[in-house]
C-alpha cells in the first residue's frame, strides 16, 4: 500500500487573511511527477495555534481527501497511473508482494518516459489493443528498443489496469483491462557476452583492491553486482563458510533482494574466503556492519557506484586484458561474468539443479534459457558426435 500522508501546516497571506494551509504532495497524472497542492484549512484568527489548526484538519478529515485520488470526469489512463504509483509502489514495508527499489525505479521510469507522453491523457477504457501494439512497433522502429524492453511496456500498463480494477476504479471484468488482447514478442536477439575461466582471471589480474575481491566475487559465486555492493561484514560467516544476502545498493539506496530465492546464502570457498579474508585486514573499515566494498570518498557511509567500477576498472581491465576491444559497442558489466558462471558450469556438466541453486534463481528455466550460453566450441564439438553417430557403420539388418 502507498504510504498514509499527514501533510504539513503553514500560513500563507491570502484576502480573507492570515489562512492556515494544508500541503500535501500528490502524483500528477500528465506525466507522474509529484508536485505540491494545497487545502485551505480556517483563518489564523479563528484558530491561533498550529495544534488548533491540526484538530481542525482531523474534524474536516482531511487527511482522507489527501489520500485518496479525486477522479473528476472520465478516468483517464494517467490518472490510473498515478493511483498505481501511490499505492503499489509506495512504501513496501506491509505490502503483500514487495517490489525492489530497482523494480519501482524502473517502473516509474518507463511510465515516465513512455507510457505516459502516450496514453496519460487517454480514457482509460478507449485504450484499444491494436493501438497498443501499433505503438509498441513504433517504439522498435523509432527507439530501437528490443523486445523484452517493448514487453516491459505493456506489461506495466497492465499492471495499472489490473491495480484500478482491484480498487474498483474501473469494472473488473476481463474486457475492460486491454493489455489481456495485446499481443508482444519476448524474446531478444541480444546473446549476453560471456568469457571462459582463463579471461576472467586475466582481467581480475590486472585489478588493485578491493576490485580484484569484488570481481572474484561476482565470478565465482554468482551474485549480482547490486548484491555484491549491499555485503556488509556481518554477512560473511567465515565459521560457517557462508555470504548471506540481505540486501541490495543500487541507485544510491538500500533495497530488498530480487525474489525469494535471490535470499539463499550462497558458499564461500577457502580459496575465495583466504581473499576475502585478506580484504577485511586490509580496509579500514571492517566492523559487522560496515561495508564490504565501501566508497573512501564517503568515508565509508555508503557502498561504492557500479556503473563507475564498470567505467574506470572492469572495462578497462577487459581491454588490456584483450578480452574485449576498446571501442566496441558491447554490453560488458560484472553481469558477464554471472552468465559466464553459469555458462562455464553448465559446459562443465554440473547438475543443472546445482547451478540454480548456487545462481538462486527461483525456476531452473532460467538458468538453462538465458542464462547458459553455449560457446563455439562445445557446439562444434556436440555437432561432432552427431557426425561420427550419423557416418557410424550401420549394424547388419536382422
Amino acid at each position: 500500500m502507498g504510504r498514509y500522508q499527514q501533510g504539513s501546516l503553514r500560513r500563507e497571506a491570502r484576502a480573507a487573511g492570515a489562512t492556515w494551509v494544508l500541503r500535501y504532495n500528490t502524483t500528477r497524472p500528465e506525466d507522474a511527477r509529484r508536485v505540491e497542492h494545497t487545502i485551505a484549512v480556517g483563518l489564523v484568527s479563528e484558530f491561533p495555534s498550529e495544534s488548533a489548526a491540526w484538530a481542525e484538519v482531523n474534524r474536516l478529515r482531511l487527511h482522507e481527501q489527501i489520500n485518496k485520488p479525486e477522479f473528476k470526469g472520465p478516468v483517464t489512463f494517467g490518472h490510473l497511473a498515478q493511483h498505481y504509483i501511490a499505492h503499489e509502489l509506495g512504501d513496501q514495508t506491509d505490502a503483500v508482494d514487495p517490489k525492489s527499489h530497482t523494480t519501482i525505479v524502473g517502473y516509474k521510469r518507463n511510465l515516465q518516459r513512455h507510457i505516459l507522453p502516450k496514453w496519460g491523457r487517454r480514457i482509460a477504457l478507449s485504450i484499444e489493443p491494436l493501438e497498443v501494439e501499433n505503438w509498441l512497433k513504433e517504439l522498435k522502429r523509432e527507439l530501437h528498443l528490443e523486445n523484452p524492453t517493448l514487453d516491459r511496456q505493456r506489461r506495466i500498463m497492465s499492471l495499472v489496469f489490473k491495480s484500478a480494477q482491484r480498487f474498483g476504479i474501473i469494472p473488473r471484468g476481463e474486457q475492460h483491462n486491454p493489455m489481456r488482447f495485446v499481443r508482444c514478442k519476448t524474446t531478444s536477439g541480444y546473446e549476453a557476452k560471456t568469457i571462459t575461466p582463463r579471461q576472467a582471471w586475466e582481467i581480475w589480474s590486472r585489478l588493485p583492491e578491493p576490485e580484484s575481491t569484488l570481481t572474484l566475487l561476482a565470478a565465482t559465486t554468482g551474485l549480482r553486482i547490486s548484491e555484491c555492493l549491499g555485503l556488509q561484514w556481518g554477512d560473511v560467516d567465515f565459521a560457517a563458510q557462508l555470504i548471506q544476502v540481505r540486501r541490495t545498493w543500487t541507485a544510491g539506496k538500500v533495497g530488498l533482494p530480487k525474489s525469494k530465492a535471490s535470499q539463499a546464502a550462497v558458499p564461500l570457498h577457502p580459496v575465495l574466503a583466504g581473499h576475502m579474508s585478506a580484504w577485511h585486514g586490509a580496509t579500514p573499515y571492517s566492523g559487522e556492519q560496515d561495508w564490504v566494498f565501501p566508497s573512501f570518498t564517503l568515508k565509508g557511509k555508503q557502498p561504492r557506484v557500479a556503473n563507475m567500477l564498470v567505467e574506470d576498472h572492469l572495462r578497462p581491465a577487459a581491454i588490456a586484458a584483450g578480452v574485449i576491444k576498446d571501442g566496441d559497442d558491447i554490453r560488458f558489466g560484472f553481469h558477464t561474468l554471472r552468465h559466464s558462471l553459469c555458462s562455464y558450469l553448465v559446459g562443465q556438466g554440473t547438475d543443472p539443479k546445482t547451478v540454480q541453486t548456487l545462481l538462486r534463481h527461483a525456476d531452473v528455466a532460467t538458468t538453462l534459457g538465458i542464462y547458459a550460453h553455449s560457446h563455439s566450441e562445445s557446439r562444434m564439438t556436440a555437432q561432432g558426435e552427431m557426425l561420427t553417430a550419423f557416418f557410424a557403420p550401420s549394424a547388419p539388418v536382422q
